[in-house]
């Protein structure tokens, strides 16, 4: 069962050497992050499942490599413990995970095996709260790192340009992130998060699927659109 969970942005500008002159104007989301990962360590799962968006659903093992090479920096991480090269047949991790990857190691993460899940965008919620159910079955006591990005048209330089919904949007989603509002984040429009470009409507709705009968309680650790696109971190326990 579920019983812990923490929600976390996947820009890949979290990582310094990616953001280089910028890495300033996101310290703060990324100590939150860290704050996030203690919540899922003190919960001493079982299981640690990763979810995050991507073009492609998958499952990943731990161990599987990822790479910031696509953003410009020669930087590799793995999911968890025991990665290796990665080989000819082998899938590497999606961006979104590969971020979490890096999150993890950053925070020294030992306290249970990893596992990582892509969730395609177009998943429907009722689908999604079916992963998620799944996922919460793996194991006696299951924390998930949900990864996903609110709307990206909060200004006129972001990248979605500005849409007025997009804040709306977003403080619904910090809402029901902070208060662990299972029900407002199954009712997520996916055509609206679409429109808007919020890559975390699917990873969010596999959560709500999770902590369905899990009763726990949220906190909110973070919200800000740095760079037109709104960035969330939130605690579940």
């Amino acid at each position: 069962m579920l019983v812990a969970a923490a929600a976390c942005p996947c820009p890949p500008l979290l990582v310094p050497e990616v953001a280089a002159g910028a890495a300033p104007e996101l310290a703060a989301a990324r100590d939150a992050c860290a704050d996030a990962l203690g919540v899922l360590a003190a919960s001493r799962p079982d299981l640690l499942v990763v979810v995050g968006p991507a073009d492609d659903g998958g499952s990943y093992p731990e161990g599987t490599p990822g790479s910031f090479r696509g953003f410009g920096v020669d930087l590799g991480v793995c999911l968890g413990r025991g990665g290796t090269p990665l080989a000819p047949s082998q899938r590497a991790l999606p961006p979104s995970l590969t971020v979490a990857a890096w999150l993890l190691e950053r925070t020294d993460w030992s306290d249970a095996p990893v596992t990582g899940l892509a969730v395609a965008e177009p998943l429907t919620a009722e689908l999604c709260g079916s992963v998620g159910a799944e996922a919460a079955g793996r194991a006696a006591r299951v924390a998930l790192l949900v990864m996903g990005d609110g709307s990206a048209c909060r200004t006129l330089k972001a990248p979605g340009y500005l849409d007025e919904r997009a804040a709306g949007f977003d403080a619904e989603v910090a809402r029901a992130l902070g208060t662990a509002d299972v029900s407002a984040l199954q009712a997520l429009d996916a055509g609206l998060a679409r429109e808007l470009m919020a890559s975390g409507r699917a990873p969010w709705q596999v959560l709500a699927g999770a902590a369905e009968d899990a009763e726990l309680g949220g906190a909110l650790l973070y919200e800000d659109a740095p760079y037109g696109v709104g960035y969330l971190v939130a605690a579940w326990s």
